[in-house]
């Protein structure tokens, strides 16, 4: 059920930080090397509007996904893709926005869950514990954990999430602990509690670990 009173949006990422540092000094040097990350969680936004975009980038290259949003946001009467949006088209006009078949099933289910009240506004998703927001949000065809995950972290700013099925973030975790591989979900979400209840903040590091990594990566030259 959902809690009685919105949850706050954020975190005190400076306290985030002194935990992590605390409980992880191998991830504290590459927190050090890397300094401080800003997330600007203030922004409004819509769960249909964000579950409808996560859909439409499914498996599309960003290039390619933002232009077939650029024609289906040009079809919304509100210029923002909500259920009665998504009611109101045809497959037709859809399908000539480049939505595939598939998506456009998910994008409909999208809308009914909306019009059923399964996906909340964005206050009544407020009031939603993480948990519950993965169970009724995941009931969207198309829609899985990790999506969810991703717009708790990046939306909400909810402090304690850590998308343990993300190869970058387990990627991010073996590069910082030396691992010979990427940790199996399981074991990172078994390894990861030492950064709660700021797993979110880690997650957001891991992913900036693996790009500095790939940069600092020496390049080869071959020799004729």
């Amino acid at each position: 059920m959902p809690a009685a009173r919105p949850i706050p949006r954020g975190f005190d990422v400076a306290a985030a930080q002194a935990h992590l540092a605390k409980r992880d000094r191998r991830l504290a040097t590459w927190m050090r090397r890397i300094g401080p990350i800003e997330r600007d969680f203030a922004q409004p936004f819509q769960p249909v509007d964000a579950l409808a975009h996560a859909i439409l980038y499914q498996q599309l290259s960003g290039k390619a996904a933002a232009t077939i949003v650029g024609r289906v946001l040009a079809l919304m009467p509100r210029r923002r893709i909500d259920a009665d949006g998504i009611a109101a088209q045809s497959d037709e006009a859809l399908r000539g926005a480049g939505v595939s078949r598939n998506k456009i099933a998910a994008l409909r289910d999208l809308a009914a869950k909306a019009q059923q009240g399964v996906v909340p506004d964005a206050r009544g998703l407020a009031r939603m514990s993480d948990a519950d927001a993965i169970g009724q949000l995941t009931q969207v065809r198309g829609i899985g954990r990790w999506t969810v995950e991703m717009l708790l972290m990046s939306r909400l700013g909810r402090p304690d999430i850590l998308p343990v099925d993300d190869l970058g973030i387990r990627k991010g975790a073996q590069v910082v602990h030396g691992w010979d591989a990427p940790p199996k979900p399981q074991a990172l979400a078994e390894f990861g509690e030492r950064w709660g209840p700021y797993r979110t903040l880690a997650s957001f590091y891991l992913w900036r670990v693996v790009e500095a990594a790939q940069q600092a990566a020496p390049t080869r030259c071959s020799q004729d």
